[in-house]
Formats: C-alpha cells, sequence, structure tokens
C-alpha cells in the first residue's frame, strides 16, 4: 500500500469542509484518487461499488452517522478500507477506537496532523515484514481522569503493575489506571515484547536498560525504577535479553 496511492473517500456533510479536506489530501502524494459523500447512504453506496483504501468520515451525519457507517463497514470483506474519523466533536472517541479506527482528527483540520492520520493508515496496510520496529502497528488504550478521555499507545508503556482488577500503565512521565487485568495484557500484548518478570508486573523488553543480579535477587533498571524479578521468571528474563540483544 506504501507504494500505491491510497484510493479515498471523504464523507461529510458540510460542503465547505468536504471541499477543504478534499484539497488538503490532494496534496498528499500518498493519496491518489478521491470520492466524495454528502451522507451516510451516500458514502455506503459508493463503498459497496468501488474498491477503496481509506475513508475520511464525519461522524454527524445525516441518515447514517459516522460511527453507523464504521460499524457496516467492519462487517466487509476483508481487505477492507481502514476508516479515519474527522469531526469536531470528541465525545464519539472511545467509540472510534473500538471500532478499530486508524485515527482521530479534529477539526478544524490541520494539515500536519492530516498528514499523521494518512501515514498510520499507510503503516498499518503495508505488511508487518516490511515494516520498521517503530513502524509497527501499535496499541491505543483508551484511559478516563476525572472525566476526560486519553489514548495512550502501547509503544509507549515501559512497564505495567497489577492493582487487583486493574493494571496501572506507567510510560515515561505519567502512569495510566485501566481496568484490564495484567493477564490480559500478558497474553495480548506478548508478541510486541512485552514479558512477565514477576506475579505483578510486566515489563516491556526493548525499555529495560540494565538488568542486576545481587546476593540471588535479581532486578531490572527501566528508566530511573528498579523492578524486582522473580526467580521463577529469572532465566527466561534473562534469555529473552540475550536473543533480543542479537537480533538488534
Amino acid at each position: 500500500m506504501a507504494d500505491t496511492p491510497l484510493r479515498a473517500l471523504v464523507a461529510d456533510d458540510e460542503e465547505p469542509a468536504r471541499a477543504e479536506l478534499v484539497y488538503l489530501l490532494s496534496q498528499d502524494p500518498r493519496i491518489g484518487d478521491i470520492q466524495t459523500a454528502s451522507d451516510g447512504p451516500e458514502a455506503l453506496k459508493i463503498l459497496q461499488a468501488s474498491d477503496l483504501d481509506v475513508v475520511f468520515c464525519d461522524i454527524k451525519m445525516p441518515g447514517l452517522d459516522g460511527i453507523d457507517l464504521a460499524s457496516v463497514l467492519s462487517k466487509f470483506r476483508q481487505p477492507r478500507p481502514r476508516i479515519v474519523f474527522v469531526t469536531a466533536y470528541d465525545e464519539h472517541a472511545v467509540a472510534a477506537f473500538e471500532l478499530d479506527a486508524a485515527d482521530y482528527v479534529m477539526k478544524p483540520v490541520r494539515a500536519e496532523r492530516l498528514a499523521e492520520a494518512v501515514r498510520r493508515v499507510v503503516t498499518a496496510g503495508a505488511p508487518a515484514a516490511l515494516q520498521s520496529p517503530d513502524e509497527t502497528e501499535d496499541e491505543t488504550i483508551s484511559v478516563e481522569l476525572a472525566g476526560v478521555t486519553r489514548f495512550v499507545q502501547r509503544s509507549t508503556v515501559r512497564y505495567v503493575e497489577a492493582q487487583g482488577d486493574y493494571a496501572r500503565l506507567h510510560t515515561g512521565q505519567n502512569s495510566h489506571l485501566v481496568r484490564i487485568p495484567l493477564s490480559t495484557l500478558e497474553e495480548r500484548w506478548r508478541d510486541a515484547g512485552f514479558t512477565r518478570i514477576h506475579r505483578s508486573t510486566l515489563v516491556a523488553l526493548a525499555h529495560i536498560d540494565e538488568m542486576r543480579v545481587d546476593g540471588g535477587r535479581c532486578a531490572v533498571r527501566v528508566g530511573s525504577d528498579w523492578l524486582p524479578v522473580s526467580r521463577r521468571h529469572t532465566r527466561e528474563l534473562r534469555d529473552l535479553l540475550v536473543r533480543s540483544t542479537s537480533l538488534r
């Protein structure tokens, strides 16, 4: 997909917003043919009749809104177009990412932000073997704090601590509590380089800066934090670190 211009559909019921988005996308060499729709039903007809790579879709549209359109699209046969929501409303962000949206762009649209959305679509469509390590498909986790929804990229998570039925995600500067059991994250993120080092800790191998064994007790340093490694996980962790180092 990266070598062939993306075939795009722009769906927005407001003509000025639709025209502006078409103009911005036409300036991007990664975008090829662009079709337009003024509402959800028209967009659905185009999607059923055309082979498209990406849909840039408003959320609040008459007849069939953007969330409903994405829900219908999720039932299409693979490979189906990726969805990028372009909207003035942020309250639908969680629902959008639950529908596996490639991105969620807020209006007014900035050219550089739209270019980032296109990059995410291109990256998501590239075969994994051809992607560089920093371009492999990331996962977005929604977290809520004081009524505000934020989005955390899995690649920014250094380690995870179990806290009952919750898990605390530690990034470089912050930590975020999510209602996901550690065992679920362990299974879901194993192929992304996360491994269990303690019954209550999951760590990203790429973020381990140092491993130390002192008096039979093992610990790893992740940034400025030292994390204990249980005896049963020490040998497995050492082997994983050796293998990951040899591949770099």
